[in-house]
């Protein structure tokens, strides 16, 4: 297995031990693995102090930091991972950066460009089921679309699972969950 270069962005809660956990365990798994810190040392308990703080900095501010934090290691050929909010930035980020190896998204998706092109980009998406975040139909157009974008895309769902099911620190962890997604996405890393 090639280590891959990974780069981990946070959910709407900030960067919290469970992220560090995440980082932790991708690197164990021979992985070099950067976390940027989007919300520069600010993180929530809850989900709407965590909205106020991402309307104040703006969503456009927020993709500079994640494009800023990238940019240095982009041309080494990146996986992009994150967690909610963080895998709309990734997956952002990893749409637009033509020598991304790979995406990985943990809870969460994204709008994409009309014009977003990849030569089959490998993408994993892990989501609960149901996820108020990632709904049915939702989930179905973005499939869709990113199909349409030359991306190679598989879903993992995860009934009874909350929103955030793989932070040991939210009312949504889920162990089992957890545990099923991880050993997924780490041998989907092991394929890249």
């Amino acid at each position: 297995m090639e280590p891959m270069n990974i780069m981990l962005f946070h959910s709407t809660y900030g960067l919290r031990p469970a992220v560090h956990a995440a980082a932790d365990r991708l690197r164990a798994a021979g992985h070099e693995v950067r976390v940027p810190d989007l919300f520069e040392g600010h993180t929530f308990e809850s989900t709407d102090e965590a909205s106020a703080y991402r309307e104040k900095v703006g969503k456009d501010e927020l993709l500079r930091r994640a494009v800023l934090a990238a940019a240095p290691y982009s041309d080494q050929g990146l996986v992009y991972v994150g967690f909610s909010l963080g895998a709309a930035v990734a997956q952002t980020l990893a749409l637009g950066d033509a020598k991304a190896r790979g995406l990985l998204l943990f809870h969460g998706t994204s709008d994409l460009a009309e014009n977003a092109t990849v030569d089959e980009l490998p993408v994993q998406l892990h989501v609960a089921d149901p996820d108020p975040y990632e709904t049915e139909d939702w989930l179905n157009s973005w499939y869709l679309q990113m199909g349409r974008t030359g991306a190679d895309v598989e879903i993992y769902r995860y009934p009874g699972a909350g929103h955030l099911y793989t932070d040991p620190d939210l009312p949504d962890w889920d162990e089992a969950a957890a545990e099923q997604t991880w050993k997924v996405a780490l041998g989907f890393l092991a394929t890249l």
